[in-house]
């Protein structure tokens, strides 16, 4: 793989320390990982990105298409050109997933890598491929429609609350709101984009530490994730936050922070 320099993807950098790069997922951007890196900056250095075609760049201005493989290679080509790696890689959903294949693509980028409820289907050996079941991928087609016809706030809660739990997006903070709704167009982009599989081969050639973190009440499809991942990745451990759901970093974020902190400062 070839990764594309791209020094003007938008972050924010704060602290000093080994760097800690994070990776958002679906409808967010940097500031996803605020009370993360409030806290753990004290330690590390933090950067937080905001992958293309996300706030705040326009679309306009978005470089190349949508998608994960290129989402995974501006990252690498991003850490190359700021002279950051190797990082601590921590990766949410399908910023999971990203972090993952950049993981597998750059091993020499990558010195540990954290994934907190990966995305994307999982495929095991002797089973039909793997896919969305019918009714995710009905949903998915329903959200579309409505944020392409205007109805943007329909169609966040019903996304929102299928990756969570049922009623969580009117329990949302105004700021998760609006930087979801600051993010909507990159939704019907994603769909269009299903995320690979994970499997056994890719998942043996992670060379770095791996820490897998689950919500206790995160839908199913995640927790199978982070307990095939644990199974598959080498040098992997596992983790689950007590009472969270998907959003756990920003529902639970003193138990997510202490468990990078004893991840990575273990080094």
């Amino acid at each position: 793989m070839n990764a594309r320099v791209n020094i003007h993807m938008p972050h924010v950098a704060t602290g000093a320390g080994e760097p800690l790069l994070f990776v958002h997922g679906s409808l967010c951007d940097y500031r996803y990982w605020n009370s993360q890196t409030a806290v753990l900056a004290k330690q590390f250095k933090c950067i937080s990105v905001s992958l293309s075609h996300y706030w705040p760049a326009a679309d306009a201005f978005a470089q190349g298409a949508f998608g994960w493989q290129a989402h995974a290679d501006e990252l690498a080509g991003f850490i190359a050109a700021m002279h950051l790696g190797p990082v601590h890689l921590v990766g949410h959903s399908r910023g999971g997933c990203v972090a993952f294949h950049l993981a597998r693509q750059y091993p020499q980028l990558v010195k540990t890598l954290t994934l907190a409820d990966p995305g994307g289907p999982l495929q095991i050996e002797g089973t039909p491929p793997a896919a969305l079941p019918p009714a995710t991928e009905r949903l998915r087609a329903e959200v579309a429609d409505l944020i392409a016809q205007g109805d943007i706030e329909a169609g966040l809660e019903m996304f929102v609350d299928s990756v969570s739990m049922p009623g969580i997006w009117r329990r949302s903070s105004s700021q998760f709101r609006t930087m979801a709704a600051d993010n909507a167009a990159t939704l019907p982009k994603q769909f269009r984009d299903p995320l690979p599989a994970y499997t056994r081969s890719d998942a043996a050639e992670i060379q770095c530490r791996t820490l897998l973190i689950a919500g206790e009440r995160s839908p199913r499809m995640y927790r199978n994730n982070v307990d095939r991942l644990a199974e598959w990745i080498p040098q992997a451990e596992k983790q689950t936050i007590a009472g969270a759901s998907h959003g756990m970093n920003v529902t639970h974020p003193a138990s997510f922070n202490r468990l990078i902190q004893n991840f990575v400062g273990a080094l």
